[in-house]
């Protein structure tokens, strides 16, 4: 065969894979092997291609023709390595390590390979043989070939030997705490919590700022159930700026599906407080405490925390969303839509934010400004069907106080059609009917429901008193507004004039006055409220 000729179709397939024409380039490669079937260095670019393409099946089998053409070109036997890794092949793995070993002797990577393949195949005894071979080429033992022979140690149940190892480590490198760490985990993990602590204590003196370990040491006295020690470790690594505000955060966090306890909740916001202390100038330091103080029901020290943490870095929405969730429950509205405006001039495509904002002049009775954010708020919520009722239902609400009926019920009908079961959008579209004389049957049936997901709710049950109050069944009303005084806790002057109400029509003008009387003395005050009184009768 014309050797100049396969050359040139070589070279041209070569250019063809660069320019990353890779179907021309293995249509010139198969040609190149037509023309002579034991050309490796095409074998091995058109395995390349095949790798490429995740079929490692047939790249293996090319692979393994290039390597019996020319079997001491390390890069074939290398391709082939994970060809067999990806098609689980363990033996033909082994053989293409040895393989690399002898083409090149010195090179202890191959080695650190083979001496894996030879762990997963259970092989423990050549794995140990090859890790000898690999600290004699060294000089020495390091932590790569350390961690490979105590793998072995633990499956062959060998403690004593692993822990032997660690300690010529320790010996060795006393001044390197990670040795006396590995140890004291490989006691505590087996049981041996004494021999652990002991080891730990011993570090301790050789670096006693060393906040792993302190950590190490909450692990042994965990497992001993000796809980205070454990946190007063955990609180000693912490108040160390070498420890990872990372690490200390997962730390907490992990107190947090334990937090129906008092004692976890106290521990955790200790140690969130010990994380500002150590990392002042960190914004998840005071992130975090914020989130603890919160959870342990100090919001106004929350608020603080969590301002700080802006202060440092405002590119961080979660602590913006704490932030005004809190200032929205304190009634502190002006606050709520500064930091909320503000979080939106950094991420303003956030639904949940324009809700909040929106909540907050909803309070203030802008109510235009309030449908503005919170209209927003549903184009932005498309998947989150939760927030689109809430929202929805709370344009209801803003939609009614500006006496647009027909918005505020369209609005209603939306916030249902997300979730048939707020109760909140229930109750109040019932009411607002209710009071407009309308669609009564409708407003009864939610009401109703309204009741039926929230019993005892005083104002739910004043609405559904009020609507049978409308359908003119006095004797059914007298006894749901009896059950809203009951529950009732802010001595409701409305609760206390439908009571009033409601009496008059079953016929006890004496006790519908009384009523009337003692919702002014709630605070009621109102024209109509004082013609129930002076006239004595029932007033719309």
């Amino acid at each position: 065969m014309d050797s100049l000729m396969v050359k040139q179709l070589f070279y041209s397939a070569m250019e063809a894979k660069v320019t990353e024409n890779y179907s021309q380039a293995a249509e010139m490669f198969n040609r190149v092997l037509q023309m002579e079937p034991s050309n490796d260095a095409a074998l091995y670019q058109l395995a390349e291609l095949k790798v490429s393409k995740q079929d490692f099946t047939s790249a293996q089998g090319l692979l393994e023709n290039a390597v019996a053409v020319n079997p001491n070109n390390k890069w074939y036997w290398l391709a082939l390595t994970e060809c067999y890794e990806k098609t689980n092949n363990a033996i033909k793995l082994e053989g293409a390590f040895k393989q690399l070993i002898r083409i090149d002797t010195d090179d202890t990577d191959y080695r650190m390979d083979y001496a894996r393949v030879l762990y997963y195949e259970q092989k423990y005894d050549d794995a140990l043989n090859v890790y000898d071979q690999i600290i004699k080429m060294n000089g020495g033992m390091d932590d790569n070939v350390l961690a490979g022979r105590q793998k072995i140690y633990l499956k062959q149940g060998k403690i004593d030997l692993a822990a032997a190892e660690a300690q010529q480590m320790i010996d060795a490198n006393p001044t390197e705490i990670r040795y006396s760490l590995l140890l004291a985990e490989l006691y505590n993990s087996n049981n041996f919590e004494d021999k652990a602590l002991k080891v730990l204590q011993t570090a301790g003196k050789t670096d006693p700022q060393n906040p792993q370990v302190h950590l190490a040491m909450a692990d042994v006295y965990r497992e001993q159930k000796k809980y205070e020690d454990c946190y007063n470790q955990i609180e000693l690594a912490f108040q160390s700026p070498d420890l990872d505000i990372d690490q200390e955060i997962k730390i907490i966090s992990g107190y947090i599906p334990k937090f129906p306890d008092a004692n976890a909740k106290a521990s955790a916001l200790e140690l969130s407080k010990t994380i500002t202390v150590a990392h002042p100038d960190d914004y998840k330091a005071w992130a975090m405490y914020g989130d603890m103080l919160a959870q342990n029901e100090k919001l106004a020290d929350a608020e603080t925390a969590y301002r700080k943490s802006i202060a440092i870095d405002a590119q961080h929405y979660e602590v913006y969303d704490q932030l005004v969730r809190i200032e929205i429950s304190n009634s502190e509205y002006d606050a709520a839509i500064k930091d909320g405006e503000n979080a939106l001039s950094y991420f303003p495509n956030q639904a949940w934010m324009n809700y909040l904002v929106g909540i907050a002049y909803s309070q203030q009775k802008n109510y235009e400004k309030a449908i503005g954010y919170i209209k927003t708020a549903t184009l932005l919520a498309s998947d989150d069907k939760d927030l689109l009722s809430l929202s929805y239902s709370s344009l209801g609400d803003c939609y009614h106080e500006l006496k647009d009926n027909k918005n505020s019920d369209d609005a209603y009908d939306k916030s249902l059609s997300y979730n048939p079961d707020n109760a909140f959008s229930l109750n109040n579209y019932a009411y607002y009917l209710s009071l407009r004389g309308e669609q009564l049957d409708k407003a009864a049936q939610m009401s109703a429901h309204s009741n039926e997901l929230q019993p005892n709710t005083a104002s739910f049950e004043d609405t559904y008193a009020w609507i049978l109050f409308r359908q003119k069944k006095y004797a059914d009303a007298k006894i749901w507004i009896e059950k809203a005084i009951l529950h009732d806790k802010t001595n409701s002057a409305v609760q206390t004039e439908h009571y009033g109400d409601i009496m008059f029509y079953l016929g006890d003008t004496d006790s519908a006055v009384a009523s009337w009387k003692k919702a002014k003395a709630h605070g009621e005050q109102s024209p109509i409220l004082d013609r129930k009184i002076n006239e004595r009768k029932y007033v719309e």
